[in-house]
């Protein structure tokens, strides 16, 4: 069973930490690669002072060669295990794991925002227009089985198709225009 410490030992541990947290965390980051690794030992020694037993018992001198006795301990605790642990640069995984830049995050935010105005003009258009380009790109179906799904001839369709494309692409320009104006 876990044993919660005490108002007490936790004042106790607050005022040590306020007292030499500084210097050990000055300590403790000349020895490890990375400022989080540090501050991780560090976190890793007081959680250790507050679980201690003893730590209340010693005198100040005592408890502050604990203090950095434990530090030391947990810093050859942490070599051993950056020592199994490969490190790697975050840019060099970023390529690595974007590869294909359409896999990279700013191409997908990119991609999303241009679908995203891509429904807002197709919602400006009239229903049937609509209804043919859904049919046609995100059914897969051809100007003549739209014809026969919607009962139009396929040449009025094949117009339609034709029209609302162009009119797509005025609306597009339109919207580029007031950008580059606004």
């Amino acid at each position: 069973m876990l044993k919660h410490p005490s108002l007490s030992d936790q004042s106790l541990i607050a005022d040590l930490y306020l007292h030499y947290g500084p210097a050990l965390l000055t300590y403790i980051r000349r020895e490890v690669s990375a400022p989080e690794d540090a501050e991780d030992v560090l976190l890793e020694v007081f959680l250790f002072a507050l679980e201690s037993t003893t730590l209340r018992s010693l005198n100040e001198r005592q408890q502050k060669s604990w203090l950095w006795s434990v530090a030391h301990n947990k810093l050859i605790d942490q070599y051993r295990r950056s020592k199994h642990r490969q490190v790697a640069q975050l840019d060099d995984v970023e390529d690595m794991l974007y590869d294909d830049d359409h896999l990279a995050p700013e191409a997908m935010i990119l991609r999303h925002e241009a679908q995203d105005v891509l429904r807002t003009h197709v919602s400006s258009l009239p229903e049937l227009q609509q209804q043919i380009l859904s049919l046609r790109f995100a059914h897969g179906l051809n100007c003549s089985e739209i014809a026969r799904l919607l009962n139009k001839n396929d040449s009025t369709i094949r117009m339609m198709f034709s029209r609302t494309l162009n009119l797509l692409r005025n609306i597009y320009k339109e919207s580029e225009g007031e950008k580059h104006n606004g």
